[in-house]
């Protein structure tokens, strides 16, 4: 009875730990998206990038010079060149899909915006079967119909906001940005899995090298380069980094767990895109919200079932 006792308060914490980073992820997107009204796009992703660097800069250097007195959980371990490497080429595959995804999420309804965003268990099983060999179950491809339903969906509640998905070019670039943030679902499972690379470190050195992947686009836009918008300094840029940080730290504590499950955690997460639905509604006073919810329900559905181990 003890022992079973303590395994359901491990399934607890774990399961609460998915729950917590949905309600970052979901808040992550509103800040985003106040981050974005009426402002201009290069700054505000570089400086909500700069403050994810910031914040694990000391981690950092406290790994490197005071190894004992870091919190293993977060210890930044020193690793070769080849290494390093690997992590610039994921913070370059991220700064594209976040440069796509900024711009999308400056011009669309949050409402559209998020649940698009959150289809991205769908685009990484269907890589992973053209690339990976992996064959999805009977349950997932029903989960991948479902998916594609609410899409569809999605494309006829749009034309309500006067928003042709087929056609307007802020609906593809959020297409970019998920289909490129699948591909790093599956280059984080390379270098975490295969490579056998830390999670911190990852993490860590990822932050860092995303500020040096989007610094020269911030200098061209400093430069003028192209017509750019005004910006305007706001409390929920730096918030951008912070609940980023939050939300992947209590994910990857969950995984941490003995007993904790991939294929509930995942779906948990992707609930954050209820928060974001529900801020658009009421802090953007976002039309056609109950096709739109119905639309979600049918999404998530799609989304739990893609995300059932075989």
């Amino acid at each position: 009875p003890q022992q079973a006792t303590l395994a359901s308060l491990t399934a607890v914490t774990w399961i609460w730990l998915s729950i917590v980073s949905a309600f970052f992820l979901g808040f992550y997107d509103l800040a985003k998206k106040r981050s974005l009204e009426g402002n201009a796009v290069l700054p505000v992703l570089f400086f909500g990038t700069v403050t994810g660097a910031l914040l694990w800069l000391p981690v950092i250097l406290i790994s490197l010079l005071a190894a004992d007195h870091c919190p293993e959980i977060i210890r930044v371990t020193v690793i070769p060149v080849s290494d390093h490497l690997l992590i610039l080429a994921k913070s370059l595959l991220v700064g594209a899909s976040w440069l796509f995804g900024y711009f999308a999420l400056k011009k669309l309804p949050l409402s559209i915006a998020a649940p698009i965003r959150a289809t991205s268990p769908l685009w990484t099983i269907l890589l992973a079967v053209l690339f990976f060999g992996e064959a999805p179950n009977p349950r997932q491809w029903f989960g991948i119909l479902l998916v594609l339903a609410a899409f569809y969906a999605f494309s006829l509640v749009g034309k309500l906001d006067g928003i042709q998905m087929h056609r307007n070019k802020w609906i593809g670039c959020m297409m970019v940005a998920t289909l490129l943030g699948a591909c790093s679902a599956l280059y984080d499972k390379y270098l975490l899995q295969v490579i056998g690379l830390p999670v911190a470190t990852v993490q860590a050195w990822f932050s860092l090298y995303l500020v040096v992947v989007l610094l020269p686009f911030y200098i061209l836009w400093m430069r003028g380069v192209w017509p750019r918008a005004h910006f305007h300094w706001r409390s929920s840029i730096p918030l951008i980094g912070v609940l980023l940080l939050l939300a992947d730290f209590a994910y990857f504590t969950a995984l941490t767990q003995e007993d904790a499950l991939i294929a509930v955690i995942s779906p948990l997460r992707r609930g954050a895109v209820v928060i974001a639905f529900l801020g658009g509604i009421l802090l953007y006073k976002e039309k056609h919200f109950r096709p739109k919810a119905l639309c979600i329900g049918v999404l998530l559905v799609g989304i739990a079932l893609i995300q059932q181990s075989s």
